[in-house]
């Protein structure tokens, strides 16, 4: 299909060269060979009359030109999807769609695992295809291979539009015969105890509690370092450890693990999780219909 004189199926190629800046893992993604994907780079270089990449010692850079292409390119794909895959009428008890989400496990444990309960009986042709935190998650969004993304405000791009999910406070945890969970919590037994903290991403970007703790100039000794929310509380069993936890997934571990809870001696913000997703989707009612569903099921903190 051409338009113009272009074999639109080359803004596809264009789109996974400029995302990767390698010609090898664009062939990868696109499921060419690298001879295929190196053609591809040559016509869309003769077409833009501009190199695209260009080498910058073992690697390759995108010239000024195709930065400037590269904003465009994401949206007109997005919008591009929307408009392929937007049915004539959406009705959930009937249609066959699969939404790609990028959260933590926390979300995942405390906000999907009963909306798959209600999805199963009100839309089960509905299909959840759950990725982890990624540094790329926002790029991955640009570029319409997420349907939105689910993380704390101050991560939100201003480029797309999010809605509140939740508002979540943060506490402590630790085992139940921890001398410390025993005790009035204080700053001085918070500091000196060992910790167990979550890094996410390939990166290790800093969890929210992380980011609040560092503003707030507070240190602590940590001593375990794992991926995932979800680690934390069997992790803590049978140590003197000490964690800060989201309040619902800690109060829902505690009913199931030999943890206690306390609140944290000190001031710390609430967290507004959002979900944000394309702005080419806004008019998606699929979508629409699924950020009702998600945000009906957010369960309230019970104690």
């Amino acid at each position: 299909m051409r338009f113009k004189g272009l074999d639109l199926n080359l803004l596809v190629a264009l789109d996974a060269l400029l995302a990767e800046a390698s010609v090898s893992r664009a062939a990868e993604r696109l499921y060419l060979s690298q001879p295929a994907a190196s053609a591809a780079l040559a016509r869309l270089r003769t077409w833009f009359g501009d190199p695209l990449l260009i080498p910058h010692g073992k690697r390759l850079m995108l010239t000024p030109y195709a930065l400037r292409l590269k904003p465009m390119l994401s949206e007109l794909l997005a919008s591009v999807e929307t408009l392929v895959t937007q049915p004539v009428l959406f009705d959930p008890a009937t249609t066959h769609r699969r939404f790609r989400i990028c959260t933590s496990d926390y979300i995942t444990c405390v906000v999907l695992r009963p909306l798959l309960s209600e999805i199963a009986v009100s839309a089960p042709g509905i299909e959840l295809d759950i990725v982890p935190p990624e540094d790329t998650g926002q790029d991955m969004l640009e570029r319409g291979e997420l349907d939105m993304l689910i993380i704390p405000r101050e991560f939100v791009s201003p480029q797309h539009p999010a809605r509140l999910l939740l508002e979540e406070q943060h506490v402590v945890a630790g085992w139940r015969d921890n001398p410390v969970m025993n005790a009035p919590m204080t700053a001085e037994a918070f500091v000196a105890a060992g910790h167990i903290s979550v890094r996410l991403g390939r990166i290790t970007r800093l969890t929210y509690a992380e980011a609040q703790l560092r503003a707030r100039g507070i240190t602590r000794r940590e001593e375990v370092v794992v991926p995932s929310f979800t680690l934390v509380p069997d992790l803590l069993v049978g140590t003197g450890r000490l964690a800060i936890m989201h309040e619902r997934l800690a109060r829902q571990a505690a009913r199931q693990t030999d943890i206690r809870i306390a609140s944290l001696p000190f001031d710390f913000p609430p967290m507004h999780e959002m979900i944000q997703y394309h702005r080419a989707r806004a008019d998606d009612a699929g979508l629409l219909w699924f950020l009702d569903a998600i945000t009906a099921v957010v369960p309230p903190v019970s104690t």
